[in-house]
């Protein structure tokens, strides 16, 4: 008697010895995961992500070997948090706004004495 792959589900879970389904359980759970914390930071928003598995198939001879790949993951590109800054006259960057340098007239003297 022959044994026979029937179907996908127990090819994949025999490829490299099972090791391919363990990384790809791995991958599934780390893509949801992830969703899952931008779907809680920001819940009106909808999160979307993706997870390939590709197959080689070489066959000579009556003889088959796959290969196969898991591509990394597909996950949203967030937005990074915007810095602000000002351009001084002569187009330098700056943490102050330069119409307001002269609002203040800067730090005071602490007066120790005071309670």
């Amino acid at each position: 008697m022959q044994n026979i792959i029937r179907d996908t589900q127990s090819l994949l879970g025999m490829l490299e010895s099972g090791d391919l389904n363990s990384e790809m359980t791995e991958t599934v759970q780390m893509v949801l995961k992830k969703l899952q914390d931008l779907s809680n930071d920001q819940p009106k928003t909808t999160f979307k992500g993706e997870v390939s598995l590709k197959l080689k198939f070489a066959v000579k001879n009556g003889m088959v070997d796959i290969d196969a790949e898991i591509p990394p993951p597909k996950l949203p590109k967030l937005p990074r948090k915007t810095s602000v800054y000002f351009l001084t006259e002569d187009g330098q960057l700056s943490t102050e706004h330069p119409q307001q340098r002269d609002m203040f007239p800067g730090p005071r003297e602490i007066d120790h004495r005071r309670q």
